[in-house]
């Protein structure tokens, strides 16, 4: 069995970070069974250019591999009643949505407890079920600049900068799943749900970690380094070569002691201004020009084989392209293949989490109310009579269950 297989999650979800959270779910063997409100062409990921085509895009099929689909409006009563259905027999109900529409849409536990006692309902939303800001709609790039990462970001002179990724909803994705997991083993273990109330803005300002530690107890604001310098170990930052791009790394003094024979300067180890953590970062301003020189002469290819024969952290600033065909990218099966009818043959990256031998074999995300028919005659079990009175009530969308 899949590490997750018995699991299966209702996902009220959309767009990036909530299907990020439960793409690792479903890729360690959880069924997710994905509600799509039809009233809205269903997940508007669907509909993310580029390389965006009748409904399929590049975008979706990231984020909701392994998943199951279904039109569902659930603010029909038809669309309750069998959304009340699927909570029966699932382990928890999970949705990104806005902090106050989890109690609009009746899928908080309070709602629901009376339908499934040990339901665990996860939101994850961009500033939680509480708080001033509850009501707001938020993305990643907002909870960015909200959180002082984008203060934190960029050179020195320049201005306030994002990440280049999305890692503020890609964090809270990670902390949703978590935090599902762990509600479903107190569930399972008290016979009592929950709710679970992850917001992107919490995650942000929880990765703040030991620099709002720095601030808060000792009145240390950090500010931006030159060339995304390490804000207290000297060297730790990006170096130019002849070429391109390193980054070097001295997170020990074995490290430093080695770099210094690495680049054929053995002396400066013993250098007194430079012969501890403390001193290197008193004396920055004098030991960095000297590294950039010696950097700067040869090419970056040269530097890693030195520096890796020697055994000092470091590595080249790749381009995506170059990561992508990393060796050790290829050798941690990080690139997965789907066929799918739009795209031909879909090459992405694969769900980091590994979990025993076994796991799910990747497949393509689902079309749009695919697994209708499954959901219906297999998860719900209902007979034709109780299909077409559900269609007939508008619960599965205007077209009785089936895409326009």
């Amino acid at each position: 069995m899949y590490p997750l297989e018995g699991i299966r999650i209702i996902a009220v979800e959309q767009y990036g970070a909530g299907p990020f959270g439960s793409f690792h779910l479903a890729s360690l063997g959880a069924e997710v069974i994905k509600i799509e409100d039809p009233t809205a062409r269903g997940d508007i990921g669907r509909y993310v250019s580029p390389h965006a085509e009748s409904g399929h895009s590049l975008f979706f099929e990231t984020f909701n591999r392994n998943k199951r689909s279904i039109l569902l409006d659930i603010r029909t009563d038809g669309g309750r009643s069998v959304l009340h259905d699927l909570v029966r027999d699932a382990d928890a109900i999970y949705s990104n949505l806005r902090g106050d529409v989890p109690a609009e849409l009746g899928i908080t536990y309070d709602t629901l407890k009376a339908v499934n006692p040990a339901i665990v309902c996860c939101s994850l939303s961009a500033y939680g079920l509480t708080g001033p800001r509850r009501q707001n709609p938020g993305y990643d790039y907002m909870i960015q600049a909200l959180a002082g990462w984008m203060d934190l970001t960029g050179e020195v002179d320049g201005p306030p900068s994002r990440s280049g990724l999305p890692l503020v909803d890609y964090s809270g994705g990670l902390v949703a799943a978590l935090s599902l997991l762990s509600g479903v083993h107190a569930a399972r273990r008290d016979g009592v749900g929950m709710d679970c109330d992850v917001s992107l803005y919490d995650t942000a300002i929880g990765l703040l970690g030991y620099l709002a530690t720095w601030y808060l107890t000792a009145g240390d604001a950090p500010v931006r380094t030159r060339q995304s310098a390490h804000p207290s170990l000297v060297p730790f930052q990006n170096f130019e070569t002849s070429d391109g791009w390193i980054v070097v790394g001295c997170a020990k003094e074995k490290f430093w002691e080695r770099l210094a024979e690495a680049i054929d300067h053995a002396e400066l180890a013993s250098d007194e201004r430079f012969s501890s953590f403390d001193a290197r970062r008193e004396n920055a301003h004098e030991l960095l020009p000297l590294l950039e020189t010696v950097f700067c002469s040869r090419p970056s290819a040269e530097w890693i084989e030195r520096l890796e024969a020697t055994g000092v952290p470091c590595g080249t600033v790749n381009t995506l392209a170059t990561a992508l065909a990393e060796p050790q990218t290829t050798a941690r099966e990080m690139v997965v293949e789907v066929e799918h009818p739009v795209f031909g043959t879909v090459r992405q990256v694969a769900s980091p989490v590994k979990v025993g031998r076994s796991l799910p074999p990747p497949r393509r995300a689902p079309f749009l109310n695919e697994d209708f028919d499954y959901v219906v005659h297999e998860v719900l079990g209902y007979e034709s009579g109780r299909i077409a009175s559900l269609c007939d009530s508008g619960a599965f969308g205007p077209n009785g269950g089936r895409p326009a």
